[in-house]
């Protein structure tokens, strides 16, 4: 909520779609609508484009190992500054730098759109990238410390969730509509279009938000950290198309992990670090950031490798393969307006790992696809369940990460929510994509690929509930958001 500078002894007045106002006002949609859009704007922008990067590279004269660069150059810097911006937003103020991005964004895509060379082209997918990391964390706590935790924070994250899900759905499917009709350049520009119409609602709605003590930046926390994710999401975004071999990947592999080892023992030696330690040991925290790392790593991987299996195997054209996921979009929404109503029933703890179990589940029923034709029922039917398991794990592991967490730290708090997502995305299709590719037989490798996705979530599920002990936890009465607890990890 916002911090109240002028009246100090006055009242607070309730965060909106607080329990005494348990309804939500227009002004709350609204809001809401902004937020949302602009969470969903950047979903789109993860795969609206990778149909059309044929047709891109013939029409900018990029080589095929140029075009990695239009992917690359926009997960670096979503990516690797997500905690340092959620980190900012905290101190300086989360709408200004909301703001900020939203405008960044929009001139990045005007620029996309309209590029004449590869340089441009890379240098607008850069400054997407630089303004979506402004964006996301941001968005995300205003969201947070906007709707009260409870009922309304719950539904407000069910809704902002399936929409970051179906985002990335709609997005593969427009990409080749669109670029079949329009060619490549309307990819950017829809994009452009959303943040030119979100941008002039925002500053009137939003209220501005940030900690109340205001301590000094970290500024060594935030160049390490800061490297080292950059340095992990170019070696990870470079092994997917180039494998693990090269001398580049290895040594940006190395460097990166290097320097979060030193970011880790830079943030345990000062006063006012970029991430707290004791959040970190915090059971919530560490094993709801596991859930979303394996949610998200392993559904990008599923994704990745059906879409290879429908178009080579199946020999679906990108049209009928983005049908196939278009259902997925549509049991997403289902799924989302199901999870908060559980949620405010069981708890996020436990719908956590009941959704893990469900996507497991259903990936286990993908081992028995072939190559009969028939086989595409069988996809359209696991994978559009499991999304909305899928779905149910990612507004639950948000929940988790972030219920009970104080207000002057909800910017770390879902830069670290943020921070997993992309990672997870991004290292999900070099881990084990790449296996369905490089095995000779795509048949055979995409089964292998989904055999030992499923394992790894069914794997994770079973962890969290050991490590959250969701046995022990009680649905609260206040829809479910349960409050984060003090003990480290191994406490017990």
């Amino acid at each position: 909520m916002a911090i109240d500078t002028t009246t100090p002894t006055a009242p607070p007045t309730p965060p909106l779609g607080s329990p005494r106002s348990p309804r939500m006002s227009t002004r709350d949609k609204l809001v809401l609508f902004v937020l949302c859009a602009a969470q969903f704007m950047v979903a789109l922008d993860f795969s609206v484009l990778n149909v059309a990067l044929p047709v891109l590279g013939a029409d900018l004269g990029m080589s095929p190992s140029a075009l990695q660069w239009a992917v690359t150059a926009f997960a670096l810097p979503s990516g690797g500054f997500l905690l340092l911006f959620g980190r900012i937003g905290d101190l300086y103020g989360r709408r200004k730098l909301f703001l900020t991005g939203l405008a960044l964004f929009a001139a990045a895509s005007v620029l996309a759109t309209f590029a004449w060379d590869p340089a441009s082209f890379l240098a607008g997918r850069a400054l997407q990238g630089l303004g979506a990391a402004l964006i996301v964390p941001t968005g995300m706590s205003l969201l947070t410390t906007t709707f009260a935790e409870g009922p309304a924070r719950d539904r407000a994250l069910g809704i902002s969730g399936t929409l970051m899900s179906l985002g990335f759905t709609i997005g593969v499917v427009a990409g080749g509509v669109l670029t079949d009709a329009l060619g490549w350049r309307s990819t950017m520009g829809l994009l452009a279009v959303f943040a030119l119409v979100v941008l002039p609602l925002a500053p009137g709605l939003l209220p501005e938000s940030r900690t109340p003590d205001r301590p000094h930046l970290d500024v060594p926390g935030a160049i390490t950290v800061t490297g080292g994710l950059l340095s992990l999401i170019y070696a990870l975004t470079t092994a997917a198309d180039h494998g693990f071999a090269r001398a580049d990947v290895i040594a940006t592999l190395i460097v990166g992990l290097a320097l979060l080892a030193t970011f880790a023992v830079v943030e345990s030696r000062t006063e006012s670090p970029l991430v707290s330690l004791p959040m970190l040991r915090r059971r919530t925290v560490a094993w709801g950031n596991l859930g979303g790392l394996v949610t998200f790593s392993m559904m990008s991987t599923v994704v990745f490798v059906l879409t290879l299996y429908l178009q080579e195997v199946l020999g679906l054209s990108a049209w009928e393969t983005g049908l196939v996921f278009g259902v997925q979009g549509v049991m997403s929404v289902i799924a989302g307006s199901l999870t908060p109503r559980f949620i405010s029933r069981l708890g996020a703890r436990r719908i956590l790992v009941v959704s893990l179990a469900g996507q497991g589940a259903f990936g286990v029923a993908l081992l028995f696809l072939n190559a009969h034709v028939w086989s595409v029922w069988l996809v359209t039917a696991a994978v559009s369940l499991a999304s909305m398991f899928h779905l149910g794990a990612i507004i639950s592991y948000g929940l988790t990460v972030t219920s009970g967490v104080p207000d002057e730290e909800q910017g770390l708090a879902t830069g670290l929510v943020t921070s997993t997502q992309q990672v997870g995305i991004t290292i999900g299709i070099p881990l084990l994509g790449v296996l369905a590719t490089t095995s000779g037989d795509l048949l055979s490798g995409t089964r292998t690929v989904l055999a030992l996705d499923a394992a790894i979530v069914l794997a994770a599920a079973a962890l969290i509930a050991v490590g959250l002990r969701t046995g022990r936890e009680g649905g609260s009465r206040e829809g479910g958001s349960e409050a984060v607890e003090a003990e480290p990890v191994g406490s017990r």
